[in-house]
């Protein structure tokens, strides 16, 4: 006789894709010890279907270099990894964790090109405000990652598309409760969760995905993705319902 399946076994059926939004390779992020070779590999192990790359874009990374430079320097690691993935399947998105001048805030982009990226660079030092204010990203999600970490400033919600509520790095007290309870009284209409894999030999690999019923073809398909809501996570193996 066969047995029914749980709730949380059809809803893995139904959402049956599994993407990281959330990972850091190096040189682009220097604080990462994980290269682009060996993210694709340790995903296509774990047995997800993709991963955003997002990968620091700062003006303390860059400083003295071009745009273009700057440009070059961090699209190599994207491009490092999309050719390792065509060996493997796996699908690689672009993204990046952008941080302006004004404060320590980092701030997560789906959905970008090199035409956005280049207008963040030249955004480093006019800040977050006149970034959100002056800058359009009608294709995009924008996105204040791990808000509720000690050194971060909570910017005026209007200026976000969203938050990441659930950041699982381990090194890090992300305030995930906290970060919950502010998506909720704030009204953001897209949360998000991620490994925010920088480390070997932490076990924080792959702790975090977003389960989707299809595979977005490019990561402006996964920016509408989020802003329609149709999504699940899991975390630890566990099911949350956003």
């Amino acid at each position: 006789m066969e047995t029914s399946k749980t709730i949380k076994e059809r809803l893995c059926d139904e959402y049956k894709y599994r993407i990281e939004l959330h990972a850091h390779t190096k040189p682009a992020s220097p604080c990462s010890e994980i290269l682009p070779e060996e993210l694709v590999q340790t995903y296509h192990e774990l047995g997800y279907d993709g991963v955003v790359i997002t990968n620091h874009f700062c003006s303390w990374i860059y400083r003295g270099m071009t745009s273009e430079e700057a440009l070059d320097a961090y699209f190599k690691d994207y491009e490092d990894a999309c050719h390792a993935a065509e060996k493997c399947g796996l699908k690689v998105y672009l993204g990046a964790e952008v941080r302006f001048d004004d404060y320590a805030n980092d701030y997560l982009i789906y959905g970008v090109d090199k035409e956005i990226m280049s207008v963040c660079y030249d955004y480093f030092e006019k800040g977050i405000e006149a970034y959100r204010r002056e800058v359009k990203l009608e294709n995009s999600v924008f996105i204040q990652a791990h808000p509720f970490r000690p050194d971060m400033v909570r910017v005026e919600p209007e200026l976000l598309d969203g938050i990441e509520v659930f950041n699982m790095h381990p090194g890090h007290n992300s305030g995930v409760g906290l970060a919950a309870k502010y998506a909720k009284e704030k009204g953001f209409g897209i949360i998000t969760a991620g490994s925010d894999y920088h480390h070997k030999n932490r076990n924080h690999e792959g702790v975090s995905a977003l389960r989707v019923r299809h595979m977005p073809k490019d990561g402006f398909e996964l920016a509408e993705l989020l802003k329609s809501g149709d999504y699940l996570f899991e975390i630890g193996e566990q099911i949350i319902l956003p």
